[in-house]
């Protein structure tokens, strides 16, 4: 999204199940449509500015910084409302579920863009989104660290609502059955008494703890206030009509993988001042 006026009050909205949803206060701006159903961005809190995208290998990479909080603004292109069901490290930002299409999302009016800022922690309240280590990621901390580093955004439309000419009450869908939750990942058995076994276990768990230390996740950041409320949404299909991804890591990391440019070094100048006189000595050595 283009760069930063005057935001405005709007209100984000989110969907609990077919028909009963939850709406979030954000702030944002109306934009232009595109053909796109959806733009999704990180924003720097401190500064508000938007975090640079790197397209690499079919996909896009944003550098992030440990410590420093960020929003995921959604911007909806179209005429029509859309419901985006939001993945932060494989986490539905909403409920702490593994996150699938069929869960809550938020639901955006014709031309709205709004800010999420962090994961769902009541009608009120949210946990800011922050850059950590991997292993102090929420995602991570519960058990799930297997999707770390990428953000998510699966789009719906809605259907259109229908019109009964008759004053016969129209008939009342069933509520679906709530999607089972993943089971989180599962435990490894106890130590084998197979020596070879045993190394090997060794190894991948120190593999593992040295990518928790080098790789980027989100943390479950500071209480924030951010009321929400209610509405209806019925999604147009069962499969999102479009799918949003953004990959993220340390700009060190990105520069190791080549998405990102290397830094150029600062180089000597002959000429660094431009003073005139005689040289004079050196300090005296002490």
């Amino acid at each position: 999204m283009s760069s930063p006026r005057l935001p405005r009050r709007r209100t984000a909205l989110l969907q609990l199940a077919a028909f009963t949803c939850l709406a979030a206060l954000h702030t944002g701006c109306a934009a232009a449509p595109q053909p796109a159903l959806l733009d999704m961005q990180l924003i720097d809190r401190d500064s508000g500015v938007a975090i640079s995208q790197y397209a690499s290998r079919g996909r896009r990479f944003s550098p992030g910084t440990p410590g420093a909080r960020y929003a995921i603004r959604l911007s909806n292109r179209t005429a029509e409302r859309v419901l985006v069901v939001l993945s932060v490290d494989g986490v539905n930002a909403i409920t702490g579920d593994t996150a699938s299409w069929a869960q809550s999302g938020y639901v955006l009016s014709p031309g709205e863009s709004c800010d999420i800022t962090g994961w769902r922690k009541s009608d009120e309240r949210i946990a800011a989104f922050e850059f950590t280590a991997l292993g102090d990621s929420y995602a991570a901390r519960t058990g799930r660290p297997a999707h770390v580093g990428v953000i998510g955004a699966a789009v719906f439309r809605e259907t259109p609502p229908v019109v009964y000419e008759s004053p016969v009450a129209p008939p009342v869908a069933a509520m679906p059955a709530a999607p089972a939750s993943p089971s989180l990942l599962s435990r490894l058995n106890g130590a084998t008494a197979d020596a070879a076994q045993a190394v090997r276990e060794s190894s991948a768990r120190a593999e593992s703890e040295r990518t928790a230390r080098a790789k980027l996740g989100t943390g479950h950041g500071a209480s924030e206030w951010s009321p929400i409320q209610r509405t209806a949404f019925q999604r147009r299909s069962s499969r999102p009509e479009q799918l949003l991804e953004i990959q993220y890591d340390s700009q060190a990391n990105l520069v190791a993988a080549g998405v990102m440019p290397r830094p150029m070094a600062s180089l000597p100048s002959a000429f660094p001042d431009s003073g005139g006189g005689y040289v004079p000595d050196p300090p005296a050595r002490w």
